[in-house]
């Protein structure tokens, strides 16, 4: 069964993760909220401390050392960065993603929404310092789980072509993250603990074709070789948890035809097998075996990555993101705010987002359809793609990490993180009352005694009932 051209069982994956990001987004912005409380009281100076204690280990004449703050963006970011991988591979596999019809669209929203949010961060900081024109990464990226928690306060009126789109378009979004973080923010490189990273990686890859399906010997070389080996070298190391994740075996030992002839002999066996004295409570060692094999070939017919997706996503959401969205959102709001607001680095994130990802992604989309690239999907109107776009606006989570990355200076920090909080704030409030209004006036259509008989360029086109 299809919807437009999106078909069902493609659909399953990613609407499991929309589910999962929209519920986290108010535990996301729960913690948001907590930071900037705690920034503008007393205990500032206590969270600050606390942040910034140094953590590390020594082995022999290797030491690695950082502030917990560090670890937080370095380390459990690297997760957050981990599970985006997987779902990319899995999305390019076998998702959304792996169709190119229903990926084009979003990849050209995706670039317009990168490009120009960056040019216009340029804009207004052209002719600053070195550092300062570092941050025109910081507008480009979109916070998928505020986002997809914004179409679910619209609820079911919300089409389910749209929560893919956006969705779709958010992990484009990531990907080029990722290759930005990769290429631009990178301190100086260590070419030998590169070139470690990369055999471990390469031997990842090796023990993958080889059908190696033991999940501890790729955390293993993933943890203490890839991601560390990276972090040594001065490449991020995000960068190294999306390549380790790439690497994860994507196949499945048995397949859906021979685990549904082993549980039919497995359920045979069980009914004429031994029975416990005490069949109530116990079950007999043979009753045992045969449930063990059950569970053995059952999480066989499971491929590593999407055991490890699934798994992974509860620690992410509920654990991962809230914590970096604690110890990153604060910002401490003084006398001088309205100075901090109309900096150069304020402006240009805070414009960079909301016109930038309006004009980059509603401008293009538009633009493609004009030009004949694609078709616009069944259900969706230009109104739509809009509000989509004033969504994608949202930066926090990625936006706030990029700022780690090209920001030293405390006072940058501090503009930069109010620019993205006055964008995100207001994009969400204009893409809920545009996709409130757009999907209200979609449903009257239906509800009236009209009917639609077809549809150009995603605009309606209506026919009274005959008497």
């Amino acid at each position: 069964m299809t919807i437009g051209t999106l078909n069902f069982s493609m659909l399953d994956p990613m609407m499991r993760f929309i589910k999962k990001s929209t519920f986290s987004s108010f535990l996301l912005f729960f913690s948001a909220a907590m930071a900037l409380i705690l920034s503008n009281s007393p205990a500032n100076n206590y969270v600050q401390w606390f942040l910034n204690q140094s953590i590390g280990f020594t082995f022999g004449g290797f030491a690695l050392e950082k502030s917990l703050l560090l670890w937080i963006n370095d380390g459990l970011m690297s997760i957050f960065f981990f599970v985006v991988g997987l779902e990319l591979k899995r999305e390019i596999l076998a998702g959304e993603l792996s169709v190119p019809r229903n990926v084009l669209m979003p990849i050209v929203g995706a670039v317009g929404g990168m490009l120009i949010p960056a040019l216009i961060y340029l804009a207004f900081n052209y002719g600053g310092s070195a550092e300062v024109i570092r941050g025109w990464g910081i507008p480009m990226a979109t916070d998928i789980a505020f986002a997809l928690g914004v179409l679910y306060l619209l609820g079911p009126r919300v089409p389910i072509q749209l929560k893919v789109f956006l969705t779709a378009l958010a992990i484009m979004d990531d990907l080029g993250a990722v290759l930005i973080v990769a290429i631009f923010y990178t301190s100086e490189i260590s070419l030998l603990n590169l070139t470690i990273g990369g055999i471990i990686l390469g031997l990842m890859f090796t023990l993958n074709k080889l059908g190696v399906r033991r999940v501890l010997i790729f955390a293993i070389l993933g943890i203490g070789g890839v991601w560390l080996a990276t972090l040594l070298s001065g490449v991020h190391a995000t960068v190294a948890a999306v390549l380790a994740a790439f690497a994860i075996p994507a196949d499945r030992k048995i397949n859906k035809t021979n685990y549904l002839n082993n549980i039919k002999q497995l359920a045979a066996k069980f009914k004429t097998a031994n029975k416990a004295e005490q069949e109530m409570y116990l079950l007999s060692s043979e009753e045992e075996n045969i449930i063990g094999e059950i569970k053995r070939i059952s999480k066989a017919s499971i491929s590593p990555l999407q055991r490890l997706e699934r798994n992974m996503h509860g620690l992410v959401v509920y654990l991962v993101m809230p914590i970096f969205a604690l110890a990153n959102a604060g910002v401490v709001i003084d006398s001088n705010w309205l100075q901090m607001i109309g900096s150069p680095v304020a402006m240009g994130v805070s414009f960079g987002l909301l016109f930038g990802k309006i004009i980059g992604i509603y401008g293009l989309c538009i633009l493609g359809l004009k030009l004949g690239w694609y078709e616009m999907p069944d259900g969706f109107n230009k109104s739509m793609i809009l509000g989509v776009s004033c969504l994608a606006a949202i930066g926090f989570t990625m936006s706030l990490f990029i700022t780690a990355l090209a920001f030293e200076n405390p006072v940058y920090i501090e503009q930069a993180k109010m620019g993205i909080l006055m964008a995100s704030m207001v994009s969400g409030l204009m893409g809920y009352l545009i996709l409130k209004r757009a999907t209200s006036h979609k449903n009257r259509f239906f509800s009236s005694s009209k009917n639609v008989v077809a549809t150009e360029g995603g605009e309606e086109v209506l026919e009274k009932q005959n008497a």
